[in-house]
């Protein structure tokens, strides 16, 4: 039978001592047994279980054993501590919620920044499939980036418009995981669609000839799809290793919406090798293209330049002055905010620059290819002559 070791009763003795007592001889029996007949059952919650059945037993341990035994309960507390806090319910998406008059005017160009955004996207998407003059290489991407444009608003602008006109700034963790996954996957995405946008308009200018040949509609179909998959596919990689952080119970994200680089300040541990991948990734996806890109307009400007045609000139100017102001307003923006080194003072311009890129640039790209493309405008009022006529 186990001994009373230091004070403290053994497993055996409080096994015994919580047994139920009769009357009579037995009782007198079990009281003797554990020291004399006038010794009560003492209450469980007086009696401390070590987690060694004798003292002695953890005094003839190593100094590194009972370390390695007291690391790994440690550890084991702690994980069980991430297991309870790091996960909340809900999220505060603060915005400028420190600057209240901001409100209304943010939720103003918010409100009309979206109408604008899916009425011109639309707009491009069904003109380019509706209007057979337009069934080329460039308006099939373009039809690929106004349909990224519209997911890539709607999956922020609708919880903006609720947070900003309401008192209530919360978002649910599985409503943040989705807002994290789309905004990654559909900005990766629009980084190297606008990338294969410029190689199709340098494969029309550069080698106007062979142009039917090269940009045929398999290679066109394989560079969309590529496009999207990898978008899609750098947004499970990223959203997968930023969920994994630990936040310690803080839930509030000084920010309009769930995006990386606020994530990783609200996370309780170092989170130098996520900022490293970001910073890897961002180079992949954004220094990358624009590279790329910037060297294709600069054969474009070679070739336009030896165009004798002012016709032709110009008109070559226009569609590619069109792509070029888009991958400036969005790279420009992208770049500054991804590839810069974090800074406390950058708090209100980091997130000044996410909302331009995450909903002015959708909104005028619309603007831009239709207010320079006389093809699309042309395409446009054929289209609205067409549904006069079906009314009439």
């Amino acid at each position: 039978m186990g001994k009373k070791c230091n004070g403290h009763f053994t497993v055996a003795e409080a096994r015994m001592a919580n047994k139920p007592r009769k009357v009579g001889a037995t009782s007198t029996a079990a009281g003797e047994a554990l020291g004399g007949p006038e010794m009560l059952s003492p209450p469980m919650s007086s009696v401390k279980v070590s987690p060694f059945p004798y003292q002695e037993d953890r005094a003839a341990l190593t100094t590194g054993d009972r370390l390695r035994i007291d690391t790994s309960l440690r550890k084991k507390t702690e994980n069980h501590t991430y297991v309870n806090e790091s996960v909340p319910q809900e999220f505060i998406l603060l915005g400028f919620s420190d600057r209240p008059w901001l409100e209304l005017p943010l939720f103003v160009v918010f409100l009309v920044s979206y109408i604008l955004t899916i009425f011109g996207n639309l707009t491009i998407i069904l003109v380019s499939q509706l209007d057979p003059k337009l069934h080329t290489p460039m308006y099939f991407f373009l039809s690929n980036l106004s349909l990224l444009d519209l997911c890539y608003t709607t999956s922020t602008v609708p919880q903006m418009l609720v947070n900003t006109c309401s008192g209530r700034k919360g978002i649910s963790y599985g409503g943040c995981v989705a807002q994290l996954f789309m905004f990654l996957a559909l900005g990766s995405t629009e980084c190297l669609l606008l990338a294969v946008m410029s190689f199709d308009r340098f494969v029309a200018i550069c080698r106007p000839l062979r142009y039917s040949v090269i940009m045929h509609r398999r290679l066109c179909l394989q560079l969309a799809a590529a496009s999207w998959l990898s978008g899609f596919g750098n947004s499970v990689l990223q959203s997968t290793w930023t969920l994994q952080l630990p936040l310690c119970g803080r839930r509030e994200v000084d920010h309009f919406f769930c995006e990386v680089p606020a994530l990783l300040k609200l996370s309780c541990v170092d989170t130098t090798a996520n900022e490293a991948e970001l910073f890897f990734i961002s180079v992949l996806f954004l220094l990358i293209p624009v590279t790329l890109i910037l060297i294709s307009y600069a054969f474009i400007a070679q070739a336009v330049l030896r165009i004798r045609s002012a016709e032709g000139r110009r008109k070559a100017f226009g569609t590619c002055g069109s792509h070029l102001i888009v991958v400036s307003l969005f790279y420009g923006t992208a770049i500054s905010m991804y590839l810069q080194p974090p800074s406390p003072a950058s708090k209100d311009r980091g997130k000044m620059v996410s909302l331009f890129y995450g909903i002015i640039a959708p909104m005028l790209n619309p603007l831009i290819y239709t207010l320079r493309n006389k093809d699309v405008k042309g395409a446009f009022k054929r289209l609205i002559v067409k549904i006069f006529l079906i009314k009439k």
